[in-house]
Parts: structure tokens; C-alpha cells; sequence
């Protein structure tokens, strides 16, 4: 069993697939989803997402609070650009613990974040911009005032960044919460066996990707 965690537009073909965005619950109600883009609290893109949600069968999940899976029963964990939308002292430590508890021994964890290093080098080598690198972290705005914006973010949840990550100090993170054999991999590169169509190349133009271990495994 393999499975892709926050998911969002990019499911993998051939695994479970899963997202806590409202949009895959909102699919489910018949009419629902063109009604709210009638009066514009979906977004076009939003509203696209919800059709890919629905046409490739994304499952609704609070990885956090628990991933609706045996313990033991998973093979590899693939998440991309989702634990920066996580509180770092709260959400992401729960969130590894579930992870932990579905992989098996040995399961493999895979994931992509958008690289720090490499909007602040874009920012002190290039573009010497402090608004510009501030406002490309995308952090999670203010909560916002007025109805309509309130209505749409409990419908369709925030997406800012609560935090942001380089491949060192993912990579500490991970050691931290139980991973062992935790390294830094290239796009394109991976320790996992046959990893069919999952896309390794995922948003490589502004990501790092870090793979590990759960647990020690035997030499064959």
C-alpha cells in the first residue's frame, strides 16, 4: 500500500490518495460545487481541483489527526508541499507520529517542501527585494474580517504557510520524530522501490526533497 498525503491537484495513479482541503467533501454534494462558484466563493481553481478530487477519487483526511489506515500497513508515504501549511510545534509533530504508526518497518517517507535556501539565495544574490522574497513564502495571512472572505476560508480552508523549510533543517526534523536514514535526495532520485508514477519531479523549480527510513532495516 502506498499513499500520496495532501495530494491536492497532482493525486499518483495506483495509490490511496488523500486531502484535507473541504473541496473533496464539497464534490460529494450534488450541485454544491457550481452553486458556490455561481456566487464566487470558489475559485476557478478551486472548482477545478474539486472535479480532479472527484474524477480521481481523492479521499477526504486530517492526516494530523489521524490517517484513516491499519497501523502498519503502508509501504511508502509520499507528501508534497503540505507540512509548511502545518503548525510546527503542534500539527507537524502529530502529524509524523501518524505517519509512523501507518508505515511498516522499513517504510519509506517522502517529502517535498518549498526550499528556503533557495528564496533566500534567489533574494540576496538576485533580486536584493525584501517584499518580493517576503511575499514569495506565502505566509498565512491575517484571519479576515468581512463575511464573504470568512465564508469562503471556512469552506475551503486557509492555505498559507505556518512554516518553511530547507533540506537541513527538514531533514532534523524527521530525525527528531523517529526517522532514521534520512537524507536529502535530487529530483528525479529516489530510494523507493518501483515507484511507478509517482512524480519525482514534483514543482522541482522550487523545492527540496528529503526521503527516510522507519525504523532499521536488516541487510538483505
Amino acid at each position: 500500500m502506498r499513499v500520496n498525503l495532501g495530494a491536492g491537484a497532482s493525486p499518483t495513479p495506483g495509490w490511496l490518495n488523500f486531502d484535507n482541503s473541504p473541496s473533496v467533501r464539497l464534490y460529494r454534494v450534488p450541485g454544491l460545487i457550481a452553486i458556490l462558484a455561481k456566487v464566487k466563493i470558489l475559485t476557478t481553481h478551486q472548482r477545478e481541483y474539486a472535479k480532479i478530487a472527484r474524477n480521481q477519487n481523492v479521499r477526504w483526511a486530517n492526516a494530523v489527526r489521524r490517517i484513516p489506515l491499519p497501523s502498519g500497513s503502508v509501504e511508502v508515504v509520499y507528501t508534497s508541499h503540505m507540512i509548511e501549511h502545518l503548525d510546527p510545534r503542534s500539527e507537524v509533530p502529530m502529524f509524523l507520529e501518524e505517519v509512523r504508526r501507518v508505515l511498516r518497518p522499513g517504510g519509506i517517507l517522502r517529502v517535498a517542501v518549498p526550499d528556503l535556501l533557495r528564496s533566500a539565495r534567489r533574494y540576496v544574490q538576485e533580486t536584493h527585494d525584501a517584499d518580493d522574497f517576503i511575499n514569495s513564502l506565502l505566509m498565512a495571512d491575517q484571519t479576515p474580517r468581512h463575511f464573504f472572505p470568512l465564508l469562503q476560508q471556512a469552506l475551503v480552508g486557509s492555505r498559507g504557510h505556518r512554516w518553511m523549510y530547507d533540506a537541513r533543517s527538514l531533514i532534523q526534523l524527521l530525525e527528531t520524530n523517529g526517522f532514521s536514514s534520512v537524507r536529502e535526495v535530487s529530483a528525479g532520485q529516489t530510494m523507493i522501490p518501483d515507484p511507478g508514477e509517482l512524480n519525482l519531479r514534483e514543482r522541482e523549480d522550487e523545492s527540496t526533497y528529503v526521503e527516510a527510513r522507519l525504523g532499521a532495516v536488516s541487510p538483505t
